[in-house]
């Protein structure tokens, strides 16, 4: 079985792009490990700066001919941020239409799908204006995974809660790009979906 992992900088995590076995340090790499003694093949083709339309770009050679069993998408938190940092607007129905590209590609092929919500914590606190987009994109999401009847990893809710215990900066350096311990939630959350809905 092949599981591959899609998306940003927070999937990508220094992955080595000239050997395609590498996963990078995050939560692929945690995953991973967890499938290390089986005979599942654990891919990370994340790109740190991608957008979703980075994505829908380069899908035929970077999943779909893969021959992929099963494919995770994180991805979103640079449509919102090139908004702020490069005054690029934000499309929710530009989002949304690609993302169904995606599932629906995905699902003519057989390849079984997991999302994962994007998130962002308030630390530094200019990202709390982010969440003016950020929650339209969450809510798209959740609408796609109740739409297509995929499961969700509900990785916003989840690190929110998570870090009224440890706090926002022991989760996420910035906001965005996840700690050890964030990758090591995030990585046994998406070990819980798979194990209670796709295994």
């Amino acid at each position: 079985m092949k599981i591959l992992f899609y998306g940003d900088s927070i999937t990508d995590c220094d992955r080595d792009r000239i050997d395609s076995s590498s996963l990078g340090s995050g939560y692929v790499k945690l995953i991973g490990d967890y499938f290390k003694n089986s005979e599942v093949v654990v891919l990370n083709r994340g790109i740190s700066g991608n957008r979703i339309r980075d994505l829908k770009a380069r899908y035929n050679e970077d999943c779909l001919d893969l021959g992929v069993d099963v494919l995770t998408i994180l991805i979103g938190i640079n449509d919102i941020w090139r908004k702020y940092d490069s005054n690029d607007e934000f499309v929710l129905e530009n989002y949304i239409n690609d993302y169904k590209y995606l599932i629906e590609k995905a699902k003519e092929k057989g390849i079984k799908i997991i999302l994962m919500e994007p998130f962002v914590l308030p630390a530094p606190p200019d990202r709390h204006l982010w969440r003016e987009d950020l929650d339209k994109m969450i809510y798209a999401v959740r609408c796609l995974a109740y739409e297509y009847k995929l499961p969700l990893v509900t990785l916003d809710a989840l690190l929110l809660k998570e870090s009224i215990k440890h706090g926002y900066s022991a989760l996420c350096y910035d906001g965005v790009h996840p700690t050890d311990l964030g990758h090591r939630i995030i990585a046994d959350e998406w070990i819980r979906v798979y194990n209670e809905e796709i295994k």
